[in-house]
Order: structure tokens, then sequence, then C-alpha cells
């Protein structure tokens, strides 16, 4: 099997996912700076494989299965990492419930475009703005908690804008997973024959 560029880049932005959590938890000054930094160049290269795919029209089955599964990847290994360092107290609760949330909606959608991909409707739930949208807040806040996640006093202001960015982050993924399931709706509330006939 040939690998091509943007496969490549996939590749290793799986592979910054041990290097991420390493650092986080490595006792040097500056190691939740530096996490930031591999997490922000893991989500370039989820940019950059899509665009190189596109422009030099290199596109594969290998490549369209393990993009958006490194993608998931690398937001739910960052969601637990901050979780299991923010524990105890209603702020706790409120990041474990929030990246609940993110997690499930991605597991959801991703089962849902699976499922429509077997009968033939894949580009009902294709992605949409909101879900654009959605991605780019959760990855800010993502950023602004990792470098931000000891919570020293100085910068607990700057934590706090982390965590509303996360939980606007989490309404967004309510609302894009509501938009994929309401297109999909007609096609799961069909019974077996019109799902059949829907395909074809």
């Amino acid at each position: 099997m040939h690998i091509n560029l943007p496969t490549w880049l996939t590749l290793f932005r799986v592979a910054l996912l041990p290097v991420m959590v390493v650092v986080f938890y490595l006792p040097f000054a500056g190691h939740n700076i530096t996490a930031a930094v591999v997490f922000v160049l893991a989500a370039v290269t989820d940019w950059l494989d899509g665009y190189l795919a596109r422009r030099m029209n290199l596109t594969s089955a290998f490549g369209a299965f393990l993009d958006p599964v490194a993608d998931k990847l690398m937001v739910a290994v960052t969601l637990f990492l901050l979780v299991e360092s923010h524990r105890g107290g209603w702020p706790g609760v409120l990041m474990a419930v929030t990246a609940a949330v993110i997690v499930g909606r991605e597991i959801s959608v991703s089962a849902l475009r699976e499922w429509m991909a077997e009968i033939g409707m894949r580009a009902t739930v294709k992605v949409a703005f909101i879900g654009k949208l959605k991605t780019v807040m959760q990855m800010v806040a993502l950023v602004v908690l990792i470098v931000q996640h000891e919570k020293a006093a100085e910068a607990l202001r700057l934590y706090h804008i982390g965590e509303a960015l996360l939980v606007i982050a989490g309404v967004l993924t309510i609302w894009s997973g509501l938009h994929y399931l309401r297109a999909a709706w007609p096609s799961l509330s069909a019974d077996g024959a019109s799902s059949k006939r829907a395909a074809e």
C-alpha cells in the first residue's frame, strides 16, 4: 500500500499524541506550554493534510479512514488529560460532563455517518458550518486549558476563560449533533424497505 503525504501527516498527528501526554506530565518548567505547542502542531497537521489532499488530489481510502480517527483521538486524549488534572468540586464536575458530552457526540456522529454511508446517504450528514465552528472553539479552549492546567493564581482568570470556551464548545457540540440527526432523521425513522428505497 502506497502512503501519500497527507496520510503521512495524519500518521504524524497520531504519533504526536503520546508525546503530548508524556510532556503534559513531565515535571519541568514550561512543560504545559510545550504540551500546548505539541497540540497546536497536531492541529495544524489536521488542516494541512486536508488542504494537500484537496490541492494535490492525493486522496486514498486509508487516509479518508484515518483522518477522522486521528482528529477524534486528539480531542479525546486531551480531554481525558484535562479531566484527570481537574478533580474536585463543581468545576471538576462541569469539566467531566462537558468532556463526556463532546466525546459522546463524536462517537454518535461517527456511528451515524457510518450507517448513512451504508445506505448510500453519506452526503446527508456532511460537515456543516456549525460543526466547523464547534471544532475551532474546541481547539482554542483546549489550548488555553493545556497552558493553564496547573491553575496558578496569576493565570486563574485565563483558565476560567478556557473553561467557558469549552462549555460553549460543548453547547455547539450538542447543536451540531442535533443538526446531523435532523438531516438523517428521515432515513432513521423509515422502515427497512423505505431505507432501502432511499439508498437506491
